[in-house]
């Protein structure tokens, strides 16, 4: 394997799964690719809550993978991660970045000892009193939450090197090269995961706005399950069988009203997400939104997203711009898995940038 490499790590809701990147003279190559289920309640909305069981399922996956490393990339994203755009008072990046905690004491609903902090600059910008200031993405996230996950990769045998923001992955995965630069289009990217749906709106790469909702594919096999009176696995095989197509039979057409009802609800959660986004100043109309995640996958989808948004919508590709090397797996298989390589593949990339 030609240059250095290195391995993102996705600790999802429903499974882990990790990409393997070499990064040789003048391109990127998929070295490696695998995911593994794990067990229900491990982890909870994205919040790993028991470290010993992720940790053997983690394990498995590096088994049966063979990544080349064990060094890697984490992400995070769940209800103890806040993202806020911020205006503080301008400072050279690296005085920024050590008076960060006695700047934004106000700004987060968690103490700052229990905080894991970062800032991502957007741009300059003049206040009302002529002052110099900096606006920019203010990320915290509970130091608890992060140590449980790294616990979980230390315990697999893992040794974590950076611990990224997963919508920040997903737009490095996801975001088409052409649209990389000043004056670029403004873009939505919405990963849909099993319980979390990520939805991050960047220009040129540059991220604008982030929300983390804790609402996704899963909540659909839920409503289903309960309300049809069917054990899950039946249910998850209804939702994708019927997704928004139209259904015959009583029972199809109840289970369908269900399908409906719910994604209706998922539907405004990201409508009213990105008319957020809209609304605050100085925000550009978005020119596109792509989907990613295991939950993008539910027929009709893309489709009834884009009437509601009335924004072209359509698929992501985080291997567009990859060199496919010897995964092991079938042209068949890499299609099936890239809706779920957006995160981990974002992951690795990060470890380049």
């Amino acid at each position: 394997m030609a240059g250095r490499s290195a391995i993102g790590l996705d600790i999802g809701t429903s499974g882990v799964r990790a990409a393997e990147l070499s990064f040789g003279k003048g391109r990127i190559t998929l070295e490696k690719f695998g995911q593994v289920a794990l067990p229900e309640g491990a982890v909870r909305d994205g919040e790993v809550v028991n470290a010993a069981a992720v940790a053997e399922v983690i394990k498995q996956l590096w088994s049966h993978t063979k990544f080349s490393g064990k060094k890697v990339v984490i992400g995070v994203a769940n209800q103890k991660v806040i993202v806020r755009q911020v205006d503080l008072p301008w400072l050279p990046a690296d005085e920024l970045k050590k008076s960060l905690a006695f700047q934004v004491a106000d700004l987060i609903p968690m103490p700052l000892e229990a905080a894991v902090l970062d800032f991502h600059p957007l741009e300059e910008r003049t206040g009302d009193t002529g002052a110099r200031l900096v606006r920019g993405l203010l990320v915290a996230a509970s130091r608890e939450m992060v140590n449980t996950s790294l616990d979980a990769v230390q315990r697999a045998g893992l040794t974590p090197v950076m611990v990224d923001l997963t919508p920040f992955a997903v737009i490095r995965s996801v975001a088409a090269i052409d649209d990389l630069g000043v004056g670029a289009p403004v873009e939505a990217l919405v990963d849909v995961g099993a319980r979390v749906t990520n939805i991050v709106v960047h220009q040129g790469g540059v991220p604008q706005f982030v929300r983390i909702l804790l609402m996704g594919g899963q909540h659909i096999t839920d409503a289903v399950a309960e309300r049809m009176g069917v054990p899950q696995e039946e249910a998850e095989a209804i939702k994708q069988q019927l997704g928004l197509a139209e259904t015959d039979g009583f029972g199809a057409q109840a289970a369908g009203r269900v399908v409906e009802a719910s994604l209706a609800a998922f539907i405004d959660e990201i409508r009213g997400s990105l008319d957020y986004y809209l609304a605050s100043s100085g925000s550009a109309p978005i020119a596109r939104l792509s989907l990613t995640g295991g939950g993008a996958r539910l027929a009709g989808l893309a489709e009834r997203l884009q009437l509601a948004t009335r924004v072209p919508v359509d698929a992501g590709n985080p291997m567009h711009s990859l060199a496919v090397g010897r995964t092991g797996l079938s042209p068949e298989q890499l299609a099936f898995v890239q809706p779920l390589a957006a995160v981990p593949v974002g992951l690795a990339l990060g470890a380049a940038s």
